[in-house]
This record gives structure tokens, sequence and C-alpha cells, in this order.
């Protein structure tokens, strides 16, 4: 796509939708300008390319579309079948799986359809068989009380969530934490990485169901493979959500026992994050469960979303090209150079480094706890998340971490030099930056003071990081 023609589609969208609400357009423009001016560094957010974006912005949004690729439960979907097909097709491809199903609207949309296919597969229930053969009607209600207290009581071994893992993954607020009897491993207290030995013997003192390996704030590598072997030595399903790091698979930076596709029986991810794709998910996995997941609509899911597929199979399109795995080995790389530079500074990191696309620091080091940090470095152009760390004092609120990632800055096509001067903003920022206090004068774990001169000089040396690194260089929208 040419410059022009970006520029000329995103134009006239905007033109359209001020038509109707200029409000609506007026928020998409700012967006974008507050985009191209902060420097993101949430580990999840990534930029998505215009053809992705176009992509959602279409007439399959007016298409309902239950079922899957020639068994619709509705009329005229045959150009639905084509991108659903098409996106599936690329995911098969990119990942080595077998079976890819690509209707998920979300990563935890994702994990129920898995949850609930290793459940069908696995719990031997005659409620449950009616169930799948559409005999709804056929269930008495001891039938309907037998499988609630069947697929109720299994059990799940995940990661815990202050050790860095998801709150999908058995979290209680969750609903993985109220489906499953749960529990969880975390790290070593020494060196925040993964005990393998430890997982081992929670899973044979638990005996899960299923075992489920992924995280959201982990900075390390996982070994599948052991994974694997442990589950299996238990009989337990392994599971892996690979949402974070998705595109570090894609790009064969993540390769032998710490590619999840080859070990596990199923594996989830979101598409956007490193992957580069719409907000969404999508569902890998073996013949043996490709059935089950395929009933994730009406199982789980309502109507899939057929122009949020069509991104997909754009994104996935883009993913198989050779560059992207150029891309996904600069993002380990900036991660790894910003993670040096922190620790240059003074900084305290979970596990002491990265072998991923995220660093955890553990903000405590500067006397602050996660909020204070994220909200300081907010206020001078620095978008980051506050993060619980292993063991954490202040709780899932609070927290006393801060966790950064490297994948949007990576697109936009900054570098090792800009990573360590990135570095340098974050302590900048976290060093001038003391705890406040409430309105009794009690210490404030909220609270924070930061003199705005500070600020206003880190927000505009961050702007000028910026410059030579243009966000959608071809969409100019005045």
């Amino acid at each position: 796509m040419s410059r022009n023609a970006e520029s000329t589609a995103f134009r006239s969208a905007l033109e359209v939708v001020r038509g109707v609400e200029p409000r609506v357009a007026d928020a998409i423009a700012a967006e974008l300008a507050d985009q191209r001016e902060s420097l993101k560094l949430i580990a999840s957010e990534n930029y998505a390319s215009p053809a992705t974006l176009l992509a959602m912005g279409n007439w399959f949004s007016d298409k309902y579309a239950e079922g899957t690729v020639g068994r619709r439960f509705y009329a005229g979907c045959q150009n639905v079948d084509t991108v659903e097909a098409l996106a599936a097709e690329h995911a098969r491809e990119l990942f080595g799986a077998s079976h890819a199903y690509v209707q998920p609207h979300s990563g935890i949309d994702a994990n129920l359809v898995a949850f609930w296919a290793i459940l069908a597969d696995r719990v031997e229930s005659p409620a449950l068989r009616k169930a799948q053969a559409r005999q709804v009607n056929d269930l008495t209600e001891a039938d309907w009380f037998a499988l609630r207290r069947e697929l109720g009581n299994q059990r799940m071994l995940g990661m815990s969530l202050d050790a860095g893992g998801h709150l999908t993954h058995g979290f209680r607020p969750n609903i993985s934490g109220k489906m499953f009897d749960q529990r969880s491993y975390g790290t070593d207290p020494a060196t925040g990485l993964i005990d393998y030995d430890r997982v081992a013997e929670a899973a044979r003192e638990f005996k899960p169901l299923i075992l489920v390996a992924g995280y959201s704030a982990y900075p390390r590598k996982v070994n599948f493979r052991i994974m694997r072997e442990i589950a299996d030595s238990v009989g337990a399903t392994f599971m892996v959500d690979m949402a974070h790091f998705a595109g570090l698979v894609a790009g064969k930076v993540f390769t032998g026992d710490f590619d999840p596709v080859p070990h596990a029986h199923i594996v989830t991810t979101t598409t956007h994050k490193s992957l580069r794709g719409p907000r969404g998910g999508m569902v890998l996995c073996g013949p043996e469960l490709a059935d089950q997941v395929d009933r994730g609509c009406p199982m789980v899911l309502g109507g899939p979303l057929p122009h949020v597929m069509a991104a997909k199979a754009v994104a996935l399109a883009e993913a198989r090209r050779p560059d992207f795995a150029d891309y996904a080995q600069r993002i380990v790389d900036n991660a790894q150079a910003l993670a040096d530079g922190l620790l240059r500074r003074g900084a305290t990191l979970v596990t002491g480094g990265t072998d991923n696309h995220l660093v955890l620091i553990d903000v405590s080091g500067y006397g602050l706890t996660g909020r204070q940090a994220e909200q300081a470095l907010l206020d001078s152009g620095i978008v980051t998340n506050r993060n619980s760390v292993p063991q954490d004092p202040n709780g899932a609120w609070y927290t006393s971490g801060i966790r950064i990632g490297t994948p949007a800055l990576t697109t936009r096509g900054l570098g090792a030099t800009e990573m360590d001067a990135t570095a340098e903003l974050i302590h900048t920022v976290l060093s001038q930056t003391t705890p406040g206090t409430g309105p009794d004068g009690a210490p404030s774990k909220a609270k924070y003071v930061l003199d705005p001169a500070v600020a206003e000089s880190v927000g505009k040396q961050a702007a000028d990081l910026l410059t030579p690194f243009p966000l959608y260089p071809a969409v100019d929208l005045t």
C-alpha cells in the first residue's frame, strides 16, 4: 500500500465517522496523536499494521456466523468461510500446528475454550455426552447436577499471579479460579526462576487434570519439554498460554524446548501483543482435541467476529514473512539492552534480567509502590503498567513492580541505543519520585511527589527520542 493510499483510507474513514458523531472521530485522531508522542512500554501492547487495522473496518462486521467453516447455523457465510479458513491456514503453517481455531474474541475466551475442550475430552459423564450430542432437552435435573459436580471438581495447577502467571490461570476472582479446584506453583524465592523440581512435586501431590504453563510477567524462557514430562508423569493435560510471547515463537526466537507447540496438548494465545495483530484470541491443538475445540461456539463463545478474523488472517500472513523473524529477534535484543541499562543504573530487576520481551522492575528499591511509579512515569510521557513481584507485600492493586516491554517500540524501529536512553529516563523519574502522604498525613501507597520540571524535561526527552521513529509515517490525517 502506498503512503498516499494509507492516508487517504484513514482520512476518508474519519471523515465518514465525523459526519455522524464528530466526538468519536476526534477521539480516534487523538488516540493516534497520543500514541505517537508516548514511549509505549506496556509489554502487552503493540502497533498493528495499517492493513490489519483496515481489515477490521468492513462489511464482515454485519455477519452472524455461528458454527465453523462449512458448517454454519446461518446462511450466506461463504465469504466468512474464506477468511476464517485463511486465518487458520496461516496459523497452522506459522506455528507448525495441526489444527487452529481462530474464533476466540480474546485471550480469556481462548483459555475458556481450551479448558472446556479438555474437560469434555477427559471427564467421563453421560450427561456431558448427551450435551455434546445436542440432546440437551433430554438432560434430566439429575444429569445437570452430575454434570456440574463432575466438571466443577476437576483440578488445575498453574503459575501464581505474583510469580508472573496470568489471572486466567486460576486466580480466584477469575472464572478459571471458580471452575477448578486450583493450586498454584511459584518461583524460587532466591532467584525468581521456575523450580521445575518443585513444580513436579506439586503435580505429584495435587494430581491435576490440567497443568498450565505460560505467563504475563515472567521475564525468562520456560522449558516446555520438562513441563510436558511433569504433566505426563501425573496423567495431566498440558496446556500452554503463549499470549505474551507468541510473536517470539512465530519468529523462531523460541525454538526446541522453548517452543510450546510441539510439547503441549493444547496452546492458547492472543493475536495482538508480540504477534502484532488485532485484539483477539486463538487455540492451537492436535487432532485429538480438534473436535472439542471447534465446539467453542456455542460452548463458550457467541457469534464469531468475522471482521476480526479477517484482520487475524492479514496479521498472520505478515508474520509468515521473513522480516518478522528479524523483528522478533530485535524485540528480545531490545529487552536485554533495556534491562542492562537499568541494571547499570542500580535498578533491581526480577530474575536479574530477561530472556524475552519484558522486564520487571522491583520499584521498592526506589522506595515506591508500583502504583506511584506507574503514575509518575505516565506524567513524564512513559506508559507502563504496575505489576506484582514474587511475594509482593503490596498486593495486586498497589504492587511493588513495574512491567515494561519492547514489542511496540521495536515496531517503531528503536534499537539498543534508544533502549539505553529509555533506561536513563525511567531511572531519572523513579529516582526523583518520593512517596506522598494522605489527607491525614499518613504515608500513602498511591500519592507521590515528582517535581513538574523533572516530568516536563523527561517528557521532552522522550518525545525527542521518538522523533526519528515516526509511528505510522504513511498516515497523515491533516
